[in-house]
């Protein structure tokens, strides 16, 4: 068995899958990197099969008809055979120091009799065009370099939640959990972070800037004018997380309390961006969507509207509007990210 399985979703990425996969060469006899070829149509499979015959071993194309990016962290949880899984997308990298120290970590975890479910360790948005780099750390959140239960973990700030740039689990929580993301549908990596979060016990915290998060390019499934064409599939998974049935009786106060700050944050980016597309109808739908939030379960959405980041950004009528825009602009340029 591998200490480490990297699944790298690939589709259409002969651009940049090189710079991704050549961060991940560290010379690790116990990591395998998992290209997975989701129905490329241009030189990605083939340089795929380049890296496979390269790294005998190491890199194992797998090539498939073209399902999704949820699809592919599907092929990749089922054949990955490392004790751990991260998912690195083809557009990214990792920074080879701090992957080291990783795999260092995850080897005296993989030796345990009782290993750790879940490993986080922060990420890096490497935005086009801006010198300082901001990175999303958690020491405010999580204790450092001990093995912790949820009891342990504090509260997360506003704009800070665990990403799955930030996430290490171990293989057979996703399995034992029966994840399986929806194919053909972006942002599906919501989920990912979700779902198994329930069946994790064990947390350690790496205080390392693993991941390199790129964003700015224009087509991005996070560029602002593509999450709105893309509407439909942020309110498909910002559905899918309001239907994970959780109860604050089966799960740690903590683990509940995140939770509800992770939804809450999906349902401000989908309400955002409903505003953001300056048409009537949906603006109408944002309204719905909170209307059916209030509907299907009283409890969660009560805990929602409590926060004032959901109060400003729900605001009624062209006023509230107003007021919601500029506020999504402060935070926009307060992270960074235009």
């Amino acid at each position: 068995m591998k200490t480490l399985s990297v699944v790298v979703p690939a589709y259409q990425a002969a651009d940049w899958i090189e710079r991704c996969v050549d961060s991940l060469l560290i010379g690790a006899e116990d990591m395998e990197i998992l290209i997975v070829d989701d129905g490329s149509r241009d030189a990605t499979g083939a340089i795929a099969d380049l890296y496979q015959a390269a790294h005998p071993g190491i890199v194992r194309a797998i090539h498939k008809p073209n399902g999704g990016h949820g699809s592919t962290i599907n092929v990749g949880i089922d054949e990955a055979r490392g004790a751990y899984l991260k998912v690195v997308d083809s557009d990214d990298w990792v920074d080879q120091d701090a992957l080291r120290a990783l795999l260092d970590t995850l080897r005296g975890f993989a030796e345990n009799a009782n290993p750790v479910d879940l490993v986080v360790s922060n990420f890096v948005y490497e935005k086009v065009g801006r010198r300082h780099k901001r990175a999303v750390r958690y020491r405010n959140v999580l204790p450092q370099g001990r093995v912790i239960g949820w009891e342990q973990v504090g509260r997360f700030r506003a704009s800070q939640y665990l990403m799955m740039h930030s996430l290490v689990y171990r293989t057979e929580v996703l399995r034992e959990c029966g994840l399986r993301l929806p194919e053909h549908t972006f942002y599906v990596d919501n989920l990912y972070v979700y779902e198994p979060l329930q069946h994790v016990q064990s947390l350690y915290y790496l205080d390392v800037d693993l991941y390199r998060y790129f964003i700015g390019r224009p087509d991005q499934s996070v560029n602002e004018a593509v999450m709105i064409k893309r509407i439909d599939q942020q309110l498909k998974v910002n559905k899918l997380l309001v239907d994970v049935e959780v109860s604050p009786y089966d799960v740690p106060p903590a683990l509940y309390r995140y939770l509800l700050h992770h939804l809450r944050i999906v349902c401000v980016i989908s309400s955002t961006m409903l505003m953001r597309s300056g048409r009537d109808e949906d603006f109408a739908r944002r309204v719905q969507m909170w209307k059916e939030l209030r509907y299907d379960d009283p409890v969660v959405y009560r805990h929602l509207r409590r926060s004032a980041i959901v109060q400003l950004m729900t605001l009624p009528g062209r006023p509230g509007r107003t007021v919601s825009q500029a506020a999504y602009r402060s935070a926009v340029w307060a992270l960074q990210l235009n």
